[in-house]
């Protein structure tokens, strides 16, 4: 049927979709040219910011044409969320994977080959098994769509080696358009999946990474406990997420909170499966919740009101931090996104690029990825043109970043680099930080006796500057690229060349000063001058509104979200339907959820207005 279609026809059958079964008046900026390049059997390559609606580019041209689409996923339970999501839908989608009973595989397997499907989610691993490739291309496969698409590139910053057996498609499907998705993809990992995965014959889609709305900031890690309370306090009330790095950090800061009463729950891949479906559900269901989490919490996660997200680590890369953030402010309305960094992080993460079984080109590619990171953080000018560069977009100074609020002045610190440059080199560029600065301050430790570092030149040289100012010119020498930490555990510094040009007077070295980060007037106008959702009459509504949503998701065994978005939920509370058809208005309610949820919903509204 499709092929028999003028493209006028296609893209009235796309808007069609688009309205009857998502519920969707019109497309997100850069979804409809993807769509029509796919419904024109054009291979896409799709870049776009978390929360931009880039499944809808593969869903809505895989029900406008013949046949059904496979959709590679990397992850089972955020597989399982989208299958559910699309059957709530009234679409036919179904999921074979090893979460799955041998039976349920052999079901889907037969509503495939039956006809009966129109998207079918695979892992890589399943896809590109020898029995699976058989079974398919015997079979009208219309679309492939590549979802987590960065995986594939081994530039990228999360490369999966089962993804890589996914460049032989095209040969395996060559009259099957392919779209490959990524939220986070920079320039060379767009141009190796380019490469890699289509022959560069690819149309790309690249849209807008900017986020005005949310406030950057980066602060050094100094008393963690303190400066997360202090952060904490200026969004009282306030739905947000916490990023950790370890399941331990984890639990202890949400237990720091909880004892100070904050609202407070933990997401992470060591608890039970039920307990984090339980804490997931009520985070999406209740406003003024913060969730400490690993990074195994936010896949597929959709909630308009989170406030703000504030990374207690340093992250991965920067394509991480970005897809992190992008959790906060979806509603439009202002939004922080806060981290806290220091040496040890820099260590950390350098330790475990060494330590990942990689070749040594991806390990020198990943560390300059994380000099990248190193590199905003440490920005002595705007934090988003930072950011924006690094995805190859061109940006002004935003005014809504921690630098451009209150910025820096950046001092000449030549000397007091060459002080301590001089410490490291004449004590044999193995000590860590903390002995560098007992040098170089002149202090008459235990260590600084045994090793005679007392009797160095450079013993004393930096007495007048405190532990702080010191720990911050080493920080900022290493993020320079002028030190290097050892990486196998121990913390040593080391020189590099950059490093010894500076020593020996070629060079400068400028570097600002640390400020422990409080809550000044401009931060308070940027994180709390912002229109509320809903006036406070709304707000019992919303409640009742998420209080059932939470009902009827547990009732059918699936996450809240999945039932509506919040974003429907708050258009509910606003514009308070009172008939069939103005809920079907509601951005969001499309046929079937129109049929199976509207009298629920109703009835809430209802009830509600009838109780004012």
């Amino acid at each position: 049927m499709c092929a028999a279609l003028n493209e006028t026809s296609l893209k009235s059958l796309a808007q069609k979709v688009l309205q009857e079964t998502f519920g969707f008046e019109s497309f997100r900026p850069g979804q409809e040219a993807a769509i029509d390049a796919l419904l024109a059997g054009q291979h896409a390559l799709i870049v776009m910011p978390t929360g931009s609606g880039k499944s809808m580019c593969f869903q809505v041209p895989a029900l406008v044409k013949e046949g059904f689409a496979v959709v590679v996923s990397p992850l089972i339970a955020l597989m399982q969320d989208q299958v559910s999501a699309l059957k709530l839908a009234g679409i036919a989608a179904d999921s074979i994977n090893s979460g799955n009973s041998w039976q349920d595989n052999d079901d889907a397997w037969q509503r495939v080959t039956q006809g009966e499907t129109k998207l079918l989610y695979l892992s890589p691993e399943r896809l590109m098994s020898e029995p699976m490739l058989d079974g398919l291309q015997a079979l009208p496969v219309s679309l492939i769509a590549i979802d987590e698409a960065h995986c594939i590139s081994q530039w990228g910053p999360s490369f999966r080696p089962e993804y890589e057996d996914l460049t032989r498609l095209p040969e395996l499907f060559p009259d099957t358009p392919i779209a490959a998705l990524t939220a986070t993809a920079d320039e060379v990992t767009r141009e190796d999946i380019a490469a890699r995965l289509f022959a560069n014959k690819v149309s790309q889609f690249v849209l807008g990474f900017d986020r005005p709305n949310i406030r950057l900031s980066v602060a050094n890690k100094q008393t963690w406990k303190t400066q997360l309370r202090e952060f904490i306090s200026r969004h009282a009330g306030e739905s947000g997420i916490i990023y950790c790095l370890s399941r331990r950090k984890t639990v202890e800061t949400a237990a720091l909170l909880a004892a100070d009463g904050v609202r407070v729950l933990a997401y992470h891949a060591g608890m039970d499966k039920d307990d984090r479906e339980v804490n997931q559900n009520m985070f999406m269901s209740e406003s003024g919740i913060v969730m400490v989490a690993t990074v195994a919490f936010g896949m597929g996660i959709d909630k308009s009101d989170v406030r703000f997200v504030l990374h207690m680590d340093l992250p991965g890369s920067l394509e991480a931090y970005y897809q992190e953030i992008g959790r906060a402010g979806r509603d439009g309305e202002p939004a922080e996104a806060h981290m806290l960094y220091g040496l040890a992080d820099m260590a950390m993460r350098r330790r475990f690029i060494e330590e990942e079984n990689a070749g040594d080109e991806r390990k020198r590619r990943e560390h300059k990825r994380l000099d990248a990171l190193l590199g905003y953080c440490e920005a002595p000018t705007c934090r988003r043109v930072a950011l924006l560069r690094y995805f190859g977009e061109h940006a002004e100074a935003c005014g809504n970043c921690d630098v451009c609020l209150d910025p820096v002045e950046l001092e000449d610190g030549t000397i007091d680099a060459q002080k301590l440059l001089s410490a490291v080199y004449r004590s044999g560029q193995r000590f860590g930080a903390a002995h560098v600065i007992d040098i170089v301050r002149g202090s008459e430790t235990e260590r600084i006796q045994k090793w005679g570092h007392h009797r160095l030149k450079t013993f004393g040289v930096g007495a007048e500057r405190s532990k702080d100012e010191w720990r911050s010119i080493i920080r900022q020498l290493v993020a320079a690229g002028h030190l290097r930490l050892d990486i196998a555990g121990y913390g040593g510094l080391s020189i590099t060349r950059a490093g010894n040009d500076l020593l020996r007077g070629r060079g400068e070295f400028r570097y600002r000063k640390d400020k422990l980060v409080k809550a000044t007037r401009k931060t308070r106008e940027i994180v709390l001058k912002k229109k509320p959702e809903l006036s406070d009459e709304d707000m019992p509504l919303l409640d009742a509104l998420r209080a059932l949503r939470l009902d009827l998701a547990q009732a059918r065994g699936v996450p809240a979200y999945v039932i509506f978005p919040d974003r429907s939920l708050v258009e509910m509370a606003e514009k308070r339907p009172s008939t069939t058809e103005e809920f079907s208005e509601i951005n969001g309610v499309g046929a079937v959820k129109l049929k199976n949820f509207a009298e629920a919903f109703l009835s809430v509204i209802a009830s509600k207005r009838d109780a004012e």
